[in-house]
């Protein structure tokens, strides 16, 4: 099994330079064969639709066969980096050859990726070129280049070839056998992340409790039981500061170094964000998992949810309100909460400890009265249940209530 540990680095000024250096030789490296790919692609292209003005007859099946035109693939470029390393870059020499090698495989990966949804109905956009502030990390594939030392308990020393040695604060112990090691830079910092291969870990105990979960901007997510987690409103308690920030670096010159110190405090603004909002969902992700022996979520599509609206018109061709002001404030909450990051993190916890996890289709689950089963349509500012049947209880418990039914008798099912 595979499992990452990520943790914090800390280089002396020598040892970031030569960080620097590799990451953008990386990225200038990513943007040509990217480059040539396109251009390959567009010239084949040409020569395939290219016409004879006079008899109007497809003229490109000889010259594609005289020219040799075919697609670069993957083992077309990384054949060529010896020749491109001694003659036209000579710089290469000074990086390990497997990180420039990664670099190759992480591009020949994003059109692989972009093939597979074309192919699937979706609507990908085309593998792009990387900026200096896009492009973060270069990753060693293998055993070779790197050297980890566990020097305490809460200190190491990471080796890297023709780079340095780093320091690396170690907050929990490392596991297994480190098979890749990735460096990022996040804003100002440097981490390592280390993909090992773990034995399979002891499960949980079995527990008796079940428990169905309604994901919400009021709360991030009540449980059928009653018991509500708290929406933690990472970003509208930043807002402000993020605001600030915001604004004075778009009254910064371009390309000034004022301009980039005001970038890097907007990067630390959301990488706090960020932060904050995993540290909270990793916390009750696991108090969840560690409790229950069955969640149930609703299978919710988040990106159909924060859909923008589409703009109304009348038959003089004036627009007409459309409520978008509203729902850009619920898509901001629904963002700011996190769903498929929490979804995600319990679904990894519950594979890990043994746990089982459903998804369920959420239509009618807050409209029907756990009750009785009757469908009671209520508006989104409706926040109390109450039927017929004498059943009166919150909207969202009501749901949880029924996600668990379901989740449960899909289980059975099973």
């Amino acid at each position: 099994m595979q499992k990452a540990f990520k943790y914090r680095l800390y280089p002396n000024k020598a040892t970031e330079k030569r960080l620097y250096f590799v990451l953008n030789r990386c990225r200038e490296l990513y943007n040509a064969a990217l480059s040539e790919r396109k251009d390959a692609y567009q010239f084949h292209q040409r020569m395939t639709l290219s016409r004879n003005e006079e008899t109007g007859q497809v003229i490109a099946a000889t010259m594609i066969a005289t020219l040799q035109v075919k697609t670069v693939t993957y083992y077309d470029q990384q054949n060529a980096l010896p020749e491109i390393k001694h003659e036209l870059r000579p710089e290469y020499e000074e990086m390990a050859a497997h990180v420039l090698q990664d670099v190759l495989r992480r591009l020949d990966k994003a059109f692989k990726n972009f093939f597979r949804r074309m192919q699937n109905g979706q609507q990908p956009g085309f593998p792009r070129f990387q900026g200096r502030n896009r492009y973060n990390s270069f990753t060693y594939p293998d055993g070779a280049g790197w050297k980890l030392d566990v020097c305490s308990e809460k200190k190491g020393l990471l080796h890297l070839t023709k780079i340095g040695d780093i320091t690396v604060k170690l907050h929990r112990p490392i596991e297994g056998t480190i098979k890749t090691v990735t460096i990022k830079r996040e804003v100002d910092q440097w981490y390592v992340t280390c993909s090992c291969e773990v034995p399979e870990p002891e499960k949980l105990p079995l527990s008796s409790e079940d428990v169905g979960i309604d994901l919400g901007v009021t709360h991030l997510a009540t449980l059928s039981n009653g018991e509500m987690i708290e929406h933690p409103r990472t970003f509208r308690r930043a807002k402000k500061t993020l605001g600030k920030r915001q604004q004075a670096l778009s009254r910064k010159k371009k390309g000034s170094h004022r301009r980039e110190r005001a970038r890097r405090l907007v990067g630390k603004a959301h990488r706090k964000i960020r932060n904050q909002r995993r540290d909270f969902l990793h916390k009750h992700s696991r108090q969840l998992v560690n409790r229950y022996q069955v969640l149930v979520f609703e299978n919710v599509q988040v990106s159909s949810l924060v859909r923008r609206p589409k703009p109304k018109q009348d038959e003089q061709g004036r627009y007409l309100p459309n409520g978008a002001a509203a729902k850009g404030g619920l898509n901001t909450s629904i963002l700011d909460a996190g769903w498929g990051t929490f979804v995600s993190m319990c679904t990894v916890k519950a594979a890990w400890a043994g746990r089982t996890l459903i998804k369920v289709s959420p239509h009618y689950t807050s409209q029907r009265c756990s009750g009785c089963g009757q469908v009671r349509k209520k508006d989104l500012s409706e926040r109390w249940h109450t039927c017929d049947c004498g059943t009166e209880l919150d909207r969202d418990v009501n749901a949880a209530i029924n996600i668990l039914r379901l989740g449960t008798s899909q289980h059975r099912k099973v």
